[in-house]
């Protein structure tokens, strides 16, 4: 089932996203970091480090938002990262980080889909993704592409919200997420429907070993998964 944010519209799933997130793009990363009490911040660090032995030079960002993941590639001292995102609320955000850090230079942020990425194959030494495959329309396509513009060797990262499962974890994190969540982030975003559409992501996305199961499909191998705090989110890992 494609879980939608603005589920009276006939529009596409892409074009939805994108329209929520330029509607709550000048208060995301606000959100973002009160929402997850400051932990995607460690979650980011966590998942870039799993480069740290390949020091890829050139670095793809895929669902780059406001660019928070790419800079934090930084630490692993590349050429050049090029940041690609659906949302142009996103991007102007994110244009705006960079120039107010002096890094407009080192990080470029582009319009583009996921899906049909305008690079050529065999380009990025790495590909990483935070909090954004499950909101592609077709997942394995996006995968697929993904994989299609790494180098032979290359890894992709991938961050991503999944589900809890232990007690009392899973319900403690299901009262956040369904009742909590929808209602800070309505207030605060003045989206009604940004923040209901984020746990209902979640609950369809196939997390854990469904996930790593389409990274192999579309030809990932040396796939891991690694959970993160209880499970809240996971880092995943493949190698093209």
């Amino acid at each position: 089932m494609t879980v939608l944010p603005y589920k009276d519209k006939q529009d596409p799933k892409k074009a939805q996203v994108a329209e929520m997130f330029n509607n709550i793009s000048p208060k995301y990363d606000l959100l973002n970091h009160v929402l997850s009490l400051g932990i995607d911040i460690i979650w980011r660090k966590k998942a870039i480090k799993q480069l740290k032995k390949d020091a890829p030079k050139l670095i793809l960002d895929i669902a780059t938002g406001t660019g928070d993941f790419a800079i934090e590639a930084l630490a692993l001292n590349p050429d050049k990262i090029i940041g690609v995102d659906i949302s142009e609320g996103m991007l102007s955000e994110g244009r705006k980080k960079m120039v107010k850090r002096g890094l407009q230079e080192k990080i470029e942020m582009l319009l583009g889909d996921s899906e049909g990425l305008l690079f050529e194959d065999n380009k990025f030494d790495a590909v990483i993704v935070s909090f954004g495959v499950r909101n592609f329309e077709n997942l394995e396509k996006g995968l697929a592409d993904m994989y299609r513009v790494l180098k032979p060797g290359g890894k992709t990262v991938i961050l991503e919200f999944s589900k809890p499962r232990s007690f009392p974890m899973k319900q403690a994190y299901g009262f956040y997420s369904n009742v909590i969540l929808p209602q800070i982030g309505k207030i605060v975003s003045k989206d009604n429907s940004a923040y209901t559409y984020l746990p209902e992501s979640v609950e369809a996305f196939p997390d854990g070993e469904n996930f790593l199961t389409l990274l192999k499909k579309v030809g990932f191998h040396s796939t891991l998964c690694k959970p993160l705090t209880f499970g809240i989110s996971s880092i995943y890992v493949g190698q093209k």
